[in-house]
């Protein structure tokens, strides 16, 4: 594994933060700019990321929304007691 070339907290020397940076940008303030307020910009993108990780349809995980997989993956992942463990 190779060292990070970004500074400190630099999320753009990531390849995944890229790509999930250029949806946001693609999907939501190119598509419905232009903005006139700070506060529009931050309204939008609190609703943006609602829709992302509650509503958004993902194909990759048989097209449903990320918190229902996650829900699922965890009702079938629950950890187990210990047998005869004392207490």
């Amino acid at each position: 594994m190779a060292a990070s070339v970004g500074t400190v907290g630099d999320a753009l020397d990531h390849a995944l933060m890229e790509s999930t940076i250029g949806l946001y940008k693609t999907e939501l303030i190119k598509r419905h700019g232009p903005w006139k307020t700070l506060s529009q910009v931050e309204l939008a993108t609190a609703e943006y990321i609602d829709w992302y990780n509650n509503r958004r349809l993902h194909t990759a995980i048989g097209d449903i929304p990320r918190t229902e997989h996650e829900a699922f993956y965890y009702a079938q992942h629950q950890p187990r007691e210990a047998v005869g463990a004392n207490h």
